[in-house]
């Protein structure tokens, strides 16, 4: 599944192309995702003008400019989604699902081969949306320092890695990067959120946005279907220190890398370099 710097690399990839852009026409070839795309969607997008595209924990939010207000088309790509910008769109095929073309007929396709992304129109806030609204902090933002990951998880017996990996706590942070920041921070995915002091949470904020913006300049991780705005797969995956790793030689201290079963997804870790 595309997690934050995927998306975020989809975000940096279309809005060049598109912002400023007005909406000509706007296609929908299926509807099913996973809420239905709603029926009035092309009446609602053809006219505005792209005033913007944000990114929310793994949402990108397309603001369109109206004559009273801006409102916002949210899109999560789930599983296997993808967005392309084309100068001149060639032929679809069966899983391209919606086709949002703007002036000079630049096209913003949306692809989906299992249909588990989202497509939604909100009018007015989007920050009081329901999938928006109790999104806990962004892992780029001031707002996620050791002093909130230290009294959010005071008491709390929950493993770190599963911590890091709560939307209410901090958002963005998903498996292939938990597990990644926490042996950049040397901390045992297994250890008790509510037992680690202050300076070790520290090191792992730092660890999160180091792996997270590392991730971003590297295009994100391909591992199946993710490609970017242009086509082109990540290479993050290239250099994983521990995911996916499991029996491999550590690549600092060439202990084997160990694998374990954490709220159902796979956690690796190296037993030397993480306690």
């Amino acid at each position: 599944m595309p997690e934050l710097p995927e998306v975020e690399t989809t975000r940096r990839g279309v809005a060049p192309a598109l912002v400023g852009k007005r909406v000509v026409a706007a296609h929908v070839y299926d509807r099913r995702l996973r809420w239905p795309v709603p029926a009035g969607l092309e009446r609602a997008l053809e006219g505005r003008t792209l005033a913007g595209v944000d990114r929310r924990s793994k949402y990108l939010l397309f603001r369109f400019a109206g004559a009273l207000a801006t409102d916002t088309l949210l899109v999560h790509l789930g599983m296997t989604g993808s967005l392309r910008v084309y100068k001149r769109a060639p032929a679809r095929k069966p899983h391209d699902h919606v086709d949002i073309v703007f002036d000079g007929k630049l096209t913003l396709r949306y692809r989906d081969p299992r249909r588990f992304g989202t497509m939604l129109w909100i009018e007015g806030d989007a920050a009081t949306h329901p999938l928006i609204a109790p999104l806990g902090a962004e892992p780029f933002s001031t707002a996620f320092d050791a002093g909130m990951l230290h009294r959010g998880t005071r008491g709390r017996r929950v493993a770190i890695k599963l911590a890091l990996m709560d939307n209410k706590l901090v958002v963005g942070v998903g498996n292939i990067y938990a597990n990644e920041a926490l042996f950049r921070a040397g901390i045992r995915p297994t250890k008790a959120a509510g037992r680690l002091s202050r300076e070790r949470l520290a090191a792992l904020v730092d660890a999160v946005r180091s792996t997270l913006a590392d991730a971003i300049a590297a295009g994100g991780s391909t591992l199946r279907d993710y490609v970017g705005s242009g086509g082109d797969p990540g290479a993050f995956q290239l250099g994983y220190a521990v995911y996916g790793r499991e029996g491999a030689p550590c690549r600092t201290c060439g202990t084997r890398i160990k694998a374990i079963r954490q709220g159902q997804r796979s956690t690796y870790y190296c037993p030397r370099c993480q306690t």
